[in-house]
């Protein structure tokens, strides 16, 4: 069967990250036969609460991505204003394209189907 855009997508996105790892990131896939699921590790920044902190994740993709946005769960033990008791992440440009219904966020700060796997701006 043939590959769809959301696939063709992420795999090409993820080989880049190989390629050309994002400093203190990395990303794997959670299953191999799952293109839709990875694994994610952040090391906390320098001049951060965060410095020298090992963090995990899952970032799950929709179907449809990248037309939607991925949702980011952490694994590990997390506290950051933006993140709930569970690990789900709730930050702007993880919410759908567009204008937002309550009129809390501008769509420009919102997900974009522009927006790449390389973004780091959780912390």
């Amino acid at each position: 069967m043939a590959e769809n855009q959301a696939s063709l997508l992420l795999r090409k996105q993820l080989k880049d990250l190989s390629r050309n790892p994002v400093d203190g990131f990395s990303a794997g896939l959670v299953d191999d036969s799952n293109l839709f699921e990875w694994n994610v590790t952040i090391i906390g920044p320098p001049d951060t609460l965060y410095e020298g902190g090992y963090f995990t994740a899952i970032m799950s993709f929709p179907p449809n991505y990248p037309n939607s946005p991925p949702s980011v769960r952490f694994t590990s033990d997390m506290w950051h204003p933006n993140v709930y008791p569970d690990g789900r992440v709730c930050i702007s440009i993880l919410h759908a394209p567009g204008d937002d219904p309550n009129g809390y966020e501008l769509a420009s700060e919102r997900w974009s189907p522009v927006h790449t796997c390389r973004w780091r701006q959780f912390f």
